[in-house]
């Protein structure tokens, strides 16, 4: 049910928003709760494991772990900004969130999608250096700098998304108040909107455009460089070790702009209810999920310093 006030006109005014969410689903919501749950909880304790060890192993306090602290920080706000919600959602009937309540998740959602792109940069930026300018990698990857591009990305995301999302609660919203959608995301909110909202469109489409595209156009540069590097090293174990410093986010990198870009970048025509959901239960849920999979398995100083904390625990216990 949606709660309206009126308005000068014949329509009224939504205060209440409805989330449709998985409604198609009412058998298996049950089911979708315990899969959430468990995918959630995995990704929250996972990156605070990596969060932790980083924090306990010196030999982990480069510039490369200083920004994947950053990266797990931000994905368990990310993946929390949008599932505790969607789980309350899976049990009860009604599905209702106030219009300042959507507000909030967009500006938190959003401003943390926008950092995420500017870090996967940096860190792009970190692998750069560490393989092109070896020699140089400890002066201009000083501590300083580190601070100052992690600052720039989380600064960005804030200004951009702050932004564009004041501007997207700005337009009057009527009509039943359904959204077709499990959380408040961009396009799904726009739709409804009683005023045309053509011209806000396509500012969003060239904020997507510069602020999403910028950043991937800047990895795909540095990555381009990278390989070429490589590709020079004579030794074919050079070779490998070079590319396993990048393979972790590499990954990571294609999981989450290929979701992203498909989602954001496509036409308005395109996006169907169906279609959005299964997107975004991909960057909103099982991004954040492999991303602690992939940098513990596919990281051997991550993979070495938890084996060594696990030894000093289990050596504490038999002692």
């Amino acid at each position: 049910m949606s709660s309206s006030e009126p308005t000068s006109g014949n329509q009224t005014l939504c205060t209440i928003f409805t989330f449709v969410a998985f409604s198609s689903l009412a058998k298996l919501q049950p089911v979708l709760f315990v899969v959430f749950l468990i995918i959630y909880l995995f990704t929250v304790g996972g990156n605070l494991i990596i969060i932790c060890l980083i924090w306990i192993t010196p030999s982990l306090h480069t510039p490369m772990y200083f920004f994947l602290v950053n990266l797990s920080f931000l994905e368990m706000c990310y993946i929390t900004s949008v599932v505790p919600q969607m789980l309350v959602h899976l049990l009860v009937e009604t599905k209702t969130i106030s219009v300042g309540g959507c507000a909030a998740q967009m500006y938190i959602f959003t401003i943390l999608g926008l950092t995420e792109c500017c870090l996967l940069a940096a860190m792009a930026y970190d692998r750069f250096v560490a393989i092109c300018y070896p020699l140089h990698y400890t002066l201009l990857m000083g501590p300083s700098v580190c601070l100052k591009l992690a600052a720039a990305s989380w600064t960005t995301g804030v200004v951009v998304e702050s932004i564009q999302t004041t501007w997207i609660f700005t337009l009057p919203f009527c009509g039943t108040g359904k959204i077709q959608h499990f959380f408040c995301d961009i396009m799904p909110v726009v739709k409804l909107a009683c005023v045309d909202t053509s011209h806000n469109e396509i500012v969003m489409f060239a904020v997507s455009v510069l602020f999403i595209m910028s950043p991937c156009f800047f990895i795909l540069c540095s990555y381009v460089r990278i390989f070429v590097t490589i590709l020079r090293i004579p030794s074919t174990a050079g070779r490998q070790k070079a590319f396993s410093t990048c393979s972790s986010h590499i990954l990571v990198v294609s999981l989450f702009y290929g979701t992203a870009l498909f989602t954001y970048l496509q036409p308005k025509t395109s996006h169907t209810p169906e279609t959005d959901k299964a997107t975004s239960l991909m960057y909103t849920v099982v991004t954040p999920a492999l991303n602690p999979v992939i940098y513990t398995l596919r990281n051997r100083e991550v993979k070495e310093a938890f084996q060594r904390v696990a030894q000093k625990n289990s050596l504490r216990q038999m002692a």
